[in-house]
């Protein structure tokens, strides 16, 4: 959030610095100096605003705001999500077990991380996936009496650098909508 707020009112300081006053007319007779937004003394005086559009790509934040690494705006390098999937009970070969999940780049010892990684990311593309991809299903819904099965997991790590933990089951109908929503993440015990 400090990141976003320092960059925002760092372009909004050099749309500012590129802005031209508007010269008076020829024909108008002026008592005096007409003030301008261009200083005309001091360290700045040389710099003249240039138009056009700002330069891209936008330099690198201060280290002071980027957690003193000094990267600035290079979080697409950062690994944002990196989850614990531990799965019990699923009476799938191969599907039990404790992986571990990384993406941006795809790592860790999922047996579908890649597929896993373009799921979670198509559910944070939407604010909707974002608030219930991970949020277990609340206290007194209406769920149907359809037993899933014995299949647990937990999921506990990041993802998109928000902390998660929950817990999935195929108790009812709503926990198995809630697992199926997570599948490839967890596995398809359908």
């Amino acid at each position: 959030m400090l990141r976003r707020l320092a960059l925002t009112a760092v372009v909004s300081l050099a749309a500012l610095a590129t802005a031209v006053p508007v010269s008076t007319a020829s024909g108008s007779t002026s008592s005096g100096p007409v003030p301008s937004a261009v200083p005309t003394t001091g360290p700045f005086a040389a710099a003249r605003p240039s138009l056009g559009p700002l330069p891209l790509p936008v330099p690198p934040l201060p280290g002071f705001l980027d957690g003193g690494e000094g990267k600035g705006t290079g979080e697409a390098n950062e690994v944002l999500t990196r989850l614990t999937v531990s799965v019990e009970n699923t009476g799938v070969a191969g599907a039990d077990g404790t992986f571990e999940l990384e993406c941006g780049p795809t790592g860790g010892s999922h047996p579908r991380g890649q597929a896993a990684c373009d799921r979670l990311a198509e559910a944070g593309a939407t604010r909707a996936g974002r608030q219930e991809l991970f949020r277990p299903t609340p206290e007194g819904t209406m769920c149907t009496m359809i037993h899933g099965g014995h299949a647990t997991a937990r999921i506990v790590g990041t993802w998109e650098g928000r902390a998660v933990d929950t817990t999935a089951s195929r108790r009812d109908g709503c926990e198995i909508a809630r697992w199926n929503s997570l599948v490839p993440v967890l596995p398809d015990v359908r």
